[in-house]
């Protein structure tokens, strides 16, 4: 834990569910030396596909990336926890909410929201047309 508290610090959501965790390297950096904002937009949209996988049961593909808001940089050796949570389920799209927190290598235990976004997946069928979600 960090000697000094951090003013950004917050707790982790308890409604999302934890979908990815990983660590940016140096490879990943933009010309400021911080974490590029387009590796972080991948990651979330890894992080995004998750939650609808088990809702299209089958091929479904990124249409719509709603929102995007970058709270804070990422910094190399940041550990980033990827929460998200189903918004909406349509007749052939999911939209999800993705928040992400960064546990500082030099502050271990507290976390920053850094990124929160909203996007929207559809089902797709073998010719990359819409199909229905199926209903449980």
């Amino acid at each position: 834990m960090s000697h000094s508290p951090n003013p950004h610090a917050e707790p982790l959501p308890t409604d999302q569910e934890l979908v990815l965790k990983v660590i940016p390297m140096p490879a990943d950096c933009n010309a400021n030396g911080d974490i590029f904002g387009g590796w972080v937009m991948a990651q979330v949209d890894l992080a995004g596909a998750v939650l609808p996988a088990r809702h299209a049961r089958g091929r479904f593909a990124t249409i719509a990336v709603n929102e995007f808001i970058f709270k804070h940089p990422v910094k190399v050796g940041d550990i980033l926890s990827f929460f998200s949570r189903v918004q909406r389920i349509g007749n052939t799209s999911i939209t999800v909410q993705v928040e992400v927190f960064a546990e500082r290598f030099s502050s271990q235990g507290e976390y920053m929201k850094v990124t929160e976004a909203t996007l929207t997946y559809v089902a797709i069928d073998k010719d990359g047309k819409p199909r229905a979600i199926p209903k449980d």
